[in-house]
């Protein structure tokens, strides 16, 4: 189910006062269940030696967040030099840290490797001439290719920019080990949003195969493999969760097989983003217009600025509308924003109670690639981002935009180039 029952009711009790004291529209995180989804994850691997989550900075970066995460023993997995310069900033450094970028040049390279450096997580085997200093742990994103399928989110490994070929792999590894590297570790990511746990476990059998390949032929070891994130969340009222045990005792077996079969085991990582936080948000925002023509409308002061998922993948998110428990009055609607956009809709011939202006709308399950998908085309600004915590305070942890934020990037020296 989307949004779990204990922060719906633990939300609704105080929603009203919140939207008096913040205004509309803002997205607001649970702590409580953000902390239990942490504890649950570090719970079921703790079979496993090091076991270690580097959350996905991109699903949530929001340092009151981060910081939570880093508590509960979390790294952070960063695909931007920004991405780490926020997990630095909150006092995450060296191997707390895994830089999974792409497409990436030399001048990041350089920022990544300043302050104790990062774990190194190369996209392409050509991106090993480019490293101004020679890190002593390396690791290489691996894709598959035809060996594996992914999902219409991350796309098909063979039509995928990500990744190390299978081709390349053994010889990527040997042109470190000659480098110089020492430590190794090897990564992968090959869905998103997967809520088959049977999945990973395929993925977690592949690398240790993987690993096997490269240490027979380069005599070297490995301290890690990340399986990546993907662990998928149920968006839909019936899609069922993803079986984390069942995940986690499958994976416990693979690694005592390795471990009896070659006397070692590396320790497993993961980058899960969505399944930590993606339950634990919502978007608030309130109905400000109602439209009937060919279809009924529902008009919110939220846009798909602030929520790009719907229009992006045509994903769905629960709605639910605050107070409202008569449903014998449902009507299909499609619930919008204000952008120049047809796309610009939260939900498409919905089935939802009948509304009226200054109703608050609840929209599921943003709390993960939600405020950070945001953008500004037609001049939308982003809304702000509020905790609730675990003593019923409600917190704000980022303001909203405002235009003078808009305007910043105009305000500049003049620069010109003559010729």
């Amino acid at each position: 189910m989307p949004m779990s029952t204990s922060y719906q009711k633990r939300l609704s009790r105080i929603l009203p006062q919140i939207v008096d004291t913040f205004g509309t529209p803002f997205h607001i995180y649970d702590e409580k269940g953000i902390k239990d989804t942490c504890k649950k994850l570090n719970k079921v691997f703790e079979n496993l030696d090091g076991f270690k989550e580097f959350f996905a900075v991109k699903a949530l970066p929001n340092p009151s967040i981060m910081k939570t995460l880093q508590k509960m023993g979390f790294g952070f997995d960063c695909s931007s030099t920004p991405e780490i310069q926020l997990s630095r900033q909150i006092g995450s450094f060296g191997e707390e840290i895994m830089f999974t970028s792409n497409n990436t040049s030399i001048s990041q390279f350089e920022m990544a490797m300043k302050n104790g450096g990062c774990i190194l997580n190369l996209d392409d085997i050509s991106l090993i001439s480019k490293l101004i200093d020679i890190p002593d742990l390396i690791c290489f994103r691996y894709n598959p290719g035809l060996r594996r399928s992914g999902n219409k989110i991350i796309g098909n490994p063979v039509e995928s920019k990500y990744g190390v070929s299978h081709d390349q792999i053994v010889d990527a590894y040997r042109q470190a080990k000659k480098l110089g590297v020492k430590r190794f570790g090897i990564h992968t990511m090959l869905a998103s949003n997967e809520l088959d746990y049977k999945y990973m476990v395929e993925t977690t059998q592949m690398l240790l195969d993987i690993v096997d390949l490269i240490c027979e032929e380069l005599k070297i070891t490995f301290e890690f493999i990340n399986i990546g994130g993907g662990l998928g969340i149920p968006y839909t009222p019936d899609a069922k969760p993803f079986d984390l045990d069942a995940l986690a005792r499958k994976i416990d077996m693979l690694f005592k097989i390795f471990k009896n079969r070659n006397g070692w085991v590396p320790r497993l990582y993961m980058e899960s983003g969505r399944y930590i936080t993606g339950r634990h948000g919502v978007l608030v925002t309130s109905v400000i217009n109602h439209k009937n023509i060919y279809r009924k409308y529902v008009g919110v002061d939220a846009s798909m600025s602030a929520l790009m998922r719907p229009g992006m993948y045509d994903a769905y998110h629960h709605i639910h509308i605050h107070g409202k428990k008569d449903f014998s009055a449902m009507k299909k609607v499609d619930v919008v924003g204000a952008l120049c956009e047809n796309i610009d809709k939260f939900a498409i011939q919905r089935s939802l109670p009948d509304t009226m202006e200054g109703d608050i709308l609840v929209i599921h399950d943003t709390g993960a690639h939600g405020h950070a998908m945001g953008f500004n085309y037609n001049g939308q600004l982003r809304p702000k981002e509020l905790l609730l915590k675990e003593n019923s305070i409600v917190e704000l942890i980022r303001r909203a935009e405002t235009m003078d934020d808009y305007f910043s990037t105009l305000a500049f020296e003049p620069k010109t180039f003559r010729f």
